[in-house]
């Protein structure tokens, strides 16, 4: 029933999609068309980004040419600033795809001309429209055009009456204002009249900026109704859900083997893990977690798929160089492009930025499996807390991809604590849990394995020593014994 409810909704209200990754997801297709949109917010939040690229992505890709006519800024200066999202207005405006028009207005004007209306306004507007045949209309921003008016009655009689000349010719069109500091905006009217609102924000938490967007209303249509964090890239915007309305995921039952025989016959009869599934291995430092993680991603690609390395405390280089010692060659896999390894610092940025940005990859290489090493190392003091919605924000995406997810955990290894809790409190989120320890044995130190839980699938209980040597990893109870032709290359 609430597909139905949600498939009838969509069917009733035309959307104008805006080509914005993510943002047509939260609104179920776009914006409403044919109805104005108020985008609010604070300086620097991303409201012309957002504006232009509606109108750019409309005319590129969905044959809806527009007008983008401004109160501040120029065409020069808009046209310079869009450029670094990589596109180019002055060839859509040749091309008639697009009509930017400058309105400059000045506060001794409003006064020397008597009562104030929006009539010329209108009719340059009109004008900018015909000349393009324009679908859609960006007013980028409406404070500059009413500056200067201290008549409230005469402005909130314009607000609506510029609303609804817009509405009224079909247009869809989007609205950018300022944030007010008692309602969304400064003059707390156009979120009333307008039929969708989005707010923005950008915001600095611990020296960290993140911007945020949020669907306050939307008439007549379902939306996601929390905070999306948004990057502004070379690409344009983009957004990344926090999750989806409701676990609708497909799973598969088809296995993604580890590449490591022994582990493999741990789980399911040698047949690894569910394809689509998420892994969490965890255990103290030195316990083998990084290398178990990679060989579940040279296993795809010797398979002929694509894996993707999310690294976060090794670079690519010294990644590719520590694994050849245990009898990985990752240099093959990445020379035939079914590996990327990408590699930054966690402090780089906020958890949200991250998230984003393993979104925008994940999008661009389309991998069959993701690594993530380790997910603790995006925590940083006093918000180790937000890792769980981070991390379900992501699960979600791969889930929805049908993507095999590697991730590893640090546990402290601090004597009386359980070994059984990863440092981000995150293996519940799990469908296969595989957990790592050091043990004293004769004067030496030996790794152990153990499989906590597998979902779906019998597993193995036993404790299993291993040990890692060039010749690859193998088990010390005498089951497998390490060969030269186990060892794993992509040339």
């Amino acid at each position: 029933m609430a597909e139905k409810r949600r498939s009838s909704s969509q069917n009733t209200l035309k959307k104008a999609p805006t080509g914005i990754s993510g943002l047509d997801e939260i609104t179920f297709g776009g914006l409403p068309a044919g109805r104005p949109t108020l985008v609010c917010g604070t300086a620097g939040a991303g409201k012309t980004m957002l504006a232009a690229e509606f109108i750019v992505r409309g005319a590129l890709e969905f044959g809806e040419p527009g007008v983008f006519m401004m109160f501040e800024e120029n065409a020069e200066e808009l046209t310079q600033n869009v450029r670094s999202l990589g596109f180019d207005l002055d060839d859509l405006v040749k091309r008639k795809l697009v009509s930017l028009d400058h309105v400059h207005v000045e506060r001794s004007e409003i006064e020397e001309t008597g009562e104030y209306d929006l009539e010329g306004l209108f009719i340059r507007l009109e004008h900018a429209i015909k000349s393009v045949g324009a679908k859609r209309v960006v007013l980028d921003t409406i404070e500059a055009l009413f500056s200067g008016l201290s008549n409230e009655g005469i402005l909130r009689s314009e607000l609506r009456r510029l609303f609804r000349w817009l509405k009224d010719r079909g247009l869809s069109a989007v609205i950018t204002a300022e944030r007010g500091d008692r309602a969304l905006t400064r003059y707390g009217l156009e979120e009333y009249v307008a039929d969708c609102v989005i707010l923005l924000d950008h915001r600095v938490n611990e020296q960290i900026s993140t911007r945020r967007l949020r669907v306050i209303k939307y008439r007549g249509s379902e939306h996601g109704t929390n905070e999306y964090p948004f990057t502004i890239g070379k690409s344009g915007l983009s957004v990344m859900p926090i999750t989806s309305l409701r676990l609708d995921h497909s799973v598969s039952n088809e296995h993604d083997p580890s590449g490591i025989g022994w582990l493999d016959e741990m789980l399911a009869d040698g047949r690894g893990v569910f394809r689509g599934s998420s892994i969490l291995i965890s255990g103290a430092p030195g316990t083998g977690k990084s290398s178990l993680a990679v060989a579940f991603a040279v296993a795809a690609c010797t398979r002929g798929k694509k894996a993707m390395i999310f690294a976060y405390e090794e670079s690519e280089k010294q990644l590719v160089r520590n694994m050849r010692s245990i009898g990985m060659d990752l240099s093959g896999c990445v020379r035939k492009k079914l590996l990327r390894v990408f590699s930054t610092r966690p402090t780089l940025v906020g958890l949200e930025q991250h998230l984003v940005t393993m979104h925008d990859e994940i999008e661009a290489f389309r991998p069959d499996l993701v690594v993530v090493d380790p997910i603790s190392n995006l925590t940083i003091e006093g918000r180790v807390s937000d890792i769980k919605p981070t991390l379900i924000r992501l699960i979600d995406l791969i889930k929805k991809r049908g993507i095999t997810a590697i991730f590893t955990s640090l546990t402290s290894g601090e004597q009386g604590q359980s070994a059984e809790t990863s440092e981000v409190g995150v293996s519940s989120l799990m469908d296969t849990w595989i957990l790592l320890s050091n043990v004293e044995h004769e004067g030496a130190r030996r790794r152990t394995l153990i499989i906590l839980k597998s979902r779906g699938m019998k597993h193995s209980n036993v404790v299993r020593q291993f040990l890692m040597s060039d010749r690859g990893i193998f088990p010390l109870d005498g089951d497998t014994h390490p060969k030269r032709s186990n060892k794993r290359k992509v040339k």
